[in-house]
């Protein structure tokens, strides 16, 4: 990625606890921070940022996406889950996507 395009991958590592609650837990989400190196247009185009993943039988809904971008002074502003934005050097954009829904009633833990 950094090769082909000028970013550096600041952070890609699973989200834990993303995942819906269930007999069969659904899968964890990613959480991914790309910073630029140059001026760029951006677009995002992703679902599951307003009704999260279902689950199944039972089973717990998984957690929303995020969108947002962290400016060049740190602050961090949510973006929407389609949208299209300039970025300047040095700022960066967190991507956390939604986890699965879980299958099954969660399994009743002994007292």
């Amino acid at each position: 990625l950094e090769q082909r395009y000028p970013v550096v991958l600041e952070t890609f590592q699973i989200r834990d606890g993303s995942g819906g609650k269930g007999q069969w837990n659904g899968g964890n989400g990613l959480n991914r921070t790309l910073r630029f190196r140059q001026e760029m247009d951006v677009s995002f185009l992703c679902g599951r940022r307003i009704v999260p993943p279902s689950g199944l039988n039972g089973g717990g809904n998984g957690a929303l996406g995020h969108n947002y971008l962290r400016n060049i002074e740190g602050q961090i502003d949510e973006l929407k889950g389609r949208s299209q934005i300039k970025v300047n050097r040095g700022e960066a954009v967190i991507i956390k996507t939604p986890g699965g829904g879980g299958f099954g009633k969660p399994e009743l833990e002994d007292a």
